[in-house]
């Protein structure tokens, strides 16, 4: 079986390797020619994949790279891994995963199989992809093959990949199923069959879901800890010692990453085409789409506990892509803090050693180096709680601290340092 991955992202470039592992002979496509080019030399900038591994696969000739569509016409099976972002009045943007199956589409015969893996809402790989692959006259089910199999990566995270993610795969037909089944089988080790791939699709959408609504609910209990004059993160350590029943989310400035802000708005989306409103999801996205701002107002007002305005005062954040320890700025929320406080007047600067420059209304922002001091700053801001800060510098160091991530759990300040929680 040759397989070919279109989209060499996130979710495509390690999926490709695993299918490598797994004794196939794997084809990527990519419309990006600079990222083929890079992928094609053996490098790449998605972390979670071992340039080794990248190398090796490439050296051997089970891998290969291309911006060119035609090469399907030899493939057995392709996995569609594109972007599913959002437009900018907060519609699903389904382009990436149009473009791609009439790519698809032209080069489509007997016995391939075709897998959506990008995030969409129920009801896109029934009402969108199949009726362009049906154009060829061909039928699902017998003359081609058709599946929903949602990407469940998690950057950064040293104990679940793609082998060992338990794969959720929903075919139009028991057939399609059976397929891919058969596919995964080379590069997962667990699979978990559904009935359909709406069903599939909704897997995805309900585990995204869960997240961003929980994560709402501690963001807003964090606000009502802060007018109760509790610590929020005292209270979620205490309670996720209860071992039934509860399981622990953490506040934070805003919700990031290209998955959990976005996802929850295809079904809120789907559902307002049937004319019914998904409470829960606009309320949490409410809140989480809220933090940055309230970071801001808190970081005011701990700068005006010690006399001082935030329009001029010096401003470094720690921290701007989405998460700990990775490399991606997907609708972070540290730059929407940068781009507020700088809209009120604030000098602001950064560092991430993941993240070596950004671009903010136009203007590039250079990381500053981790070996700096502190003390220079009126205020210091945990955006994203890198291990590899040294926080116990930090805090010795600076003389205010926002800690947005309780990084600084345990560690004593200095004798000028104050810290604020949120």
């Amino acid at each position: 079986m040759r397989v070919g991955v279109i989209g060499l992202g996130y979710v495509g470039l390690p999926l490709a390797l695993e299918f490598c592992r797994g004794g196939l002979r794997v084809t990527g496509i990519d419309v990006d020619a600079n990222k083929v080019a890079r992928i094609a030399q053996g490098e790449t900038h998605v972390l979670d994949v071992g340039l080794d591994v990248l190398r090796e696969s490439i050296h051997n000739g089970v891998f290969d790279v291309t911006t060119d569509f035609s090469v399907l016409r030899d493939i057995d099976a392709v996995c569609v891994c594109v972007p599913t972002p959002l437009t900018k009045t907060m519609d699903p943007d389904i382009s990436y995963i149009v473009a791609a199956v009439d790519e698809v589409a032209k080069h489509l015969h007997k016995g391939m199989l075709i897998v959506l893996e990008s995030t969409t809402y129920p009801g896109t790989t029934d009402e969108l992809v199949l009726p362009r692959l049906e154009e060829s006259g061909l039928c699902v089910g017998t003359d081609f093959f058709l599946a929903f199999s949602p990407e469940r990566v998690d950057p950064g995270n040293p104990k679940w990949h793609t082998r060992n993610t338990p794969k959720i795969i929903g075919g139009m037909t028991p057939a399609c199923t059976a397929r891919a089944q058969e596919l995964y089988g080379h590069a997962v080790d667990t699979l978990i069959p559904v009935s359909s791939p709406s069903a599939a699709e909704m897997v995805k959408l309900l585990e995204n879901t869960y997240r961003a609504i929980n994560i709402g609910l501690v963001n807003e209990l964090a606000i009502m800890c802060k007018h109760l004059n509790v610590d929020v993160w005292e209270v979620i350590d205490a309670a996720r010692t209860k071992p039934f029943g509860f399981m622990a989310f953490y506040p934070g400035p805003g919700l990031g990453g290209h998955c959990i802000p976005i996802d929850p708005l295809y079904l809120s989306w789907k559902m307002k085409t049937m004319q019914y409103t998904a409470r829960f999801i606009e309320l949490a996205t409410a809140i989480n789409s809220s933090m940055p701002e309230y970071v801001v107002t808190q970081i005011a007002d701990a700068l005006n506990n010690v006399r001082k305005s935030i329009n001029g005062s010096k401003i470094l954040i720690l921290g701007v892509a989405y998460k700990q320890d990775v490399n991606d700025t997907r609708e972070s929320p540290a730059l929407d803090i940068i781009g507020l406080l700088r809209n009120k007047g604030a000098d602001v600067s950064y560092i991430d050693p993941y993240v070596p420059q950004i671009d903010w209304a136009g203007t590039r922002m250079e990381s500053l180096h981790l070996s700096m001091t502190y003390d220079d700053f009126d205020c210091v801001v945990i955006s994203t709680a890198h291990s590899s800060f040294d926080y116990a510098r930090l805090v010795r160091e600076a003389k205010l601290v926002y800690d947005a991530r309780n990084a600084t759990k345990g560690h004593e300040p200095g004798p000028t340092c104050s810290i604020v929680k949120l």
